[in-house]
């Protein structure tokens, strides 16, 4: 594997045991460089799930994370579009977007960990978010590395903030937050992932296609996981959890729920086809 310059990744600091789970993931969230970030995430994650952290704690999120210097931040139209059958710069423009996306996940995984412990949720909340937040974190370390593979590091391409907007619209919501983040913009991950591991290994890239089914088989966990505690606050709110998510769908996401969709991976993670096939697309 060659070494990018820019690519680095140092050796994961001696993480202190933070006092509360929710001070580990304002810890994180407040650490911009992206292996730190991912370092802490791991570091962390073990300690929650060894017992030498177990408070939940009230430290209330950042707004936003922090973030590294670059990549730079443009809106979504003005990211240029990235095509993996055009040579090597197509896939580490795809590369590099996945990594981006898998950097906020991270992020939104410890936000929901944070900002809604007010909510009295049980542990096994904390213990599914805990292994999202480990699980994206393993994933931008795979992304990363390959992108050093063709002499490339995450940052050298422009991204976009989108992920993060939703984050802010629906910070004052749990079931808001699940609707939107995992039951959305995750569930659209498994629709489309699977035609990006075709076309990489049409151009005989399987190593990459490799990293993208590990991805797949991991997202499919996170959407069950976004699914089952969906369910759980509707049963709370006393609210039908069909017509409930539909409702906070058209109030906060923006943009239309497109086919094809995978429907194999969205039965896999429990998510009812009645939901979405349903819904206007238009």
């Amino acid at each position: 594997m060659s070494v990018h310059p820019g690519n680095t990744t140092p050796e994961p600091p001696a993480h202190h045991t933070p006092s509360s789970l929710s001070g580990a993931a304002n810890t994180v969230l407040r650490t911009a460089d992206a292996h730190a970030k991912c370092a802490a995430t791991s570091a962390f994650a073990a300690q929650w799930r060894d017992g030498r952290i177990t408070l939940i704690g009230d430290t209330p999120p950042p707004d936003r994370p922090s973030r590294p210097a670059k990549p730079a931040l443009l809106p979504p139209s003005d990211v240029p579009r990235r095509k993996i059958n055009r040579g090597t710069a197509g896939r580490i423009a795809q590369l590099h977007a996945l990594a981006h996306i898998e950097l906020n996940a991270v992020d939104l995984a410890w936000d929901i960990i944070a900002r809604f412990t007010a909510r009295d949720l049980p542990r096994a909340f904390y213990d599914d978010w805990v292994r999202v937040a480990d699980e994206e974190a393993k994933h931008f370390g795979l992304l990363a590395d390959r992108l050093s593979d063709f002499d490339a590091a995450y940052g050298d391409l422009s991204a976009h903030d989108g992920l993060w907007d939703s984050a802010i619209g629906t910070g004052h919501d749990l079931a808001a937050r699940l609707a939107v983040v995992p039951l959305v913009l995750e569930a659209r991950g498994l629709d489309v992932t699977p035609m990006m591991i075709a076309k990489l290994r049409t151009v005989d890239d399987e190593e990459t296609a490799a990293i993208l089914e590990i991805i797949y088989g991991d997202e499919i966990g996170h959407v069950e996981i976004g699914h089952r505690w969906f369910e759980f606050e509707c049963a709370r709110l006393g609210v039908e959890a069909v017509t409930h998510w539909r409702h906070l769908v058209e109030r906060h996401f923006r943009g239309a729920l497109k086919p094809p969709f995978n429907i194999e991976a969205r039965d896999a993670a429990g998510l009812p086809q009645d939901w979405y096939l349903t819904v206007s697309t238009t």
